[in-house]
């Protein structure tokens, strides 16, 4: 069954209401793109760029998944480098060095181009809640240094770590001015408004319930069917399609927020003096922001185990007053979370299915950024262009031949050793 999108602060400020018919009857297109959050949304729209006749097919709602409901944050580089790298380290370090803002220069090239209005401002800090984590920001700080960006990297330390998080948590942290914070449902709703203005088809509310193979793959719903020369599933944690193939390899992940009513001016600029971004380098993170009417949002509590917890306000709450006592006052206006797909070992799950169906899954946390890269490199390989689609579809993945269930928690066991190592 169909859903509309959750009670979050995405939804209730998007500021398109656009909606797409359900799919009837029979469609013939170059492409088919599955799924309508950003793998699937900026795929439509640079295939639709490049000439394509496209359709974009949604369960549910355009940006229904965690691409409209996530915290906004566009940081740079992708999660598993050090996976790319085994086996073919000179073709993966130069691609390495070449995706780290490559995500940023998609998404800022097209909200310039298109006019999407998604509240993007510019400004991260990856906070350092302990001494060695300081000292790895340092190590990064050097790198990043060495390729060239030193002026947009400020290495924090305690001394002057309260001028960017009024917070008493952290020693230190690394700021750049690169990465920046967004609206994320607005952002994936233009990109849908963007490649339907440039003829693409997008159907809502239209499950699709099989693929039929071929040298035309089929792409079959309860009312109608796409017939394509390609197809790209870009479905994440939520899709059911193709089990043989690909069940086992990447597992939801309950991520959630809480939002505060609007915050004065004074106590926003306390909290955070830069108006960027944050997230705490751990491995189960806590990460936050400000809206653009300068509410709180408060992100984390990652849960392995595939179950929601019974109040998110309840769960969120604690984390949110430890970090920043100064809010204890202030009314939860909004509280939301679902699932984002992670892989074991972190590396986004890339390949194709008899030669015409691509697949890009499993972001693990990095979705903004990783999602807009692997689109252009999809859309490169549907136009047979496969050099760097490929040293993704290379890297070796871990897969649990387990049902996705008994896998979540074999995932959320073996995440007790980093919660652990969280703690000292």
């Amino acid at each position: 069954m169909s859903e509309e999108h959750c009670s979050s602060y995405y939804a209730a400020t998007a500021n398109d209401t656009t909606t797409y018919p359900e799919l009837e009857g029979q469609v013939n297109v170059d492409v088919c793109v599955i799924g309508a959050g950003f793998t699937g949304t900026s795929t439509a729209l640079n295939l639709s760029e490049r000439g394509f006749k496209v359709a974009l097919i949604e369960a549910n709602r355009v940006g229904w998944g965690a691409s409209g409901r996530n915290g906004g944050q566009v940081g740079y580089a992708v999660s598993g480098e050090g996976n790319l790298r085994r086996g073919q380290k000179e073709a993966a370090d130069k691609l390495i060095k070449e995706m780290n803002f490559l995500g940023h220069d998609i998404i800022k090239t097209r909200i310039e181009k298109y006019g999407i209005d998604c509240d993007f401002k510019a400004g991260n800090m990856a906070a350092a809640c302990k001494q060695r984590q300081q000292d790895d920001l340092a190590e990064e700080y050097d790198h990043m240094s060495s390729l060239g960006y030193e002026d947009h990297f400020t290495l924090v330390d305690k001394s002057t770590i309260q001028d960017y998080i009024g917070s008493d948590r952290y020693v230190g942290g690394l700021y750049n001015n690169i990465d920046g914070h967004l609206h994320p449902l607005n952002l994936c709703k233009g990109e849908v408004r963007a490649a339907a203005s440039l003829g693409a088809l997008i159907f809502e509310q239209s499950p699709v319930t099989h693929i039929k193979h071929g040298k035309k793959p089929e792409v079959h719903t309860e009312k109608g069917h796409i017939v394509a020369d390609k197809v790209v599933l870009a479905g994440n944690a939520y899709h059911r399609l193709e089990k043989r193939k690909l069940t086992g390899y990447v597992f939801p992940t309950g991520s959630y927020i809480i939002a505060t009513e609007p915050l004065e001016d004074e106590l926003a600029a306390e909290l955070l003096g830069k108006d960027q971004s944050v997230f705490e380098v751990n491995e189960i993170l806590d990460y936050y922001r400000l809206s653009a009417d300068k509410r709180m949002l408060y992100g984390g509590k990652a849960n392995y185990s595939g179950r929601d917890p019974a109040s998110i306000k309840g769960a969120m709450l604690p984390d949110m007053l430890n970090t920043f006592p100064q809010l204890k006052d202030k009314h939860i206006d909004f509280e939301w979370g679902g699932m984002i797909g992670i892989t074991i070992n972190r590396t986004p799950h890339v390949g194709r299915i008899n030669g015409n169906v691509y697949y890009s899954q499993g972001y693990s946390g990095h979705g903004l950024n990783a999602t807009h890269i692997l689109s252009e490199f999809v859309s490169d390989a549907v136009a047979g262009q496969m050099e760097r689609y490929d040293i993704f579809a290379k890297a070796k993945q871990i897969r649990l031949p387990v049902p996705r269930w008994v896998g979540n928690q074999m995932v959320a066991l073996g995440m007790l050793y980093y919660r652990m190592k969280d703690l000292f």
